[in-house]
This record gives C-alpha cells, sequence and structure tokens, in this order.
C-alpha cells in the first residue's frame, strides 16, 4: 500500500502526515508513506486544494486533515 500526502508541506500537510502514521500503526497495516510537493504532480491528482490524502493512487481526500480514525476507516475499507 502506497499513501501519498499532496501539499507544500504546511502546518495541515504535516498534521496530515503525522494522523497518517497514527493510523497506520494502529491498524498494523505496513505502508509506505510519499510526500508529494510538486504542484504540477498535485494537480496530475486534480487536487485543486491540499492538503490531499491519495491511497494507492487514489484521492480520499482534499482541502482537509483527517483524523487518525478518520484514515484508520479509509485503510480498512482497501
Amino acid at each position: 500500500m502506497i499513501i501519498k500526502i499532496l501539499g507544500s508541506g504546511c502546518k495541515k500537510c504535516v498534521a496530515l502526515d503525522e494522523n497518517a502514521k497514527t493510523a497506520l500503526q494502529a491498524a498494523a497495516i505496513d505502508a509506505e508513506i510519499e510526500k508529494v510537493t510538486d504542484v504540477v504532480a498535485i494537480a496530475g491528482y486534480g487536487v485543486m486544494s491540499t492538503p490531499g490524502l491519495v491511497i494507492d493512487e487514489k484521492v480520499v481526500s482534499t482541502g482537509r486533515v483527517l483524523s487518525a480514525s478518520e484514515i484508520g476507516g479509509l485503510l480498512k475499507n482497501k
């Protein structure tokens, strides 16, 4: 599983990254987390407001910081 955090590295992007790590740890899932900061690459996902969360190349959230429990719910549906 590959999780991508889309954003410039702002405070919200960092928070989403931390929440994703917490969710993975709680669910005992081994996944790779990548940070995508390139504006062109982010736009390529159709994301116009960051932070964005991508799980296995599917955009699951844009423009808000999901909690660790919300991310956990998305991971369980994979």
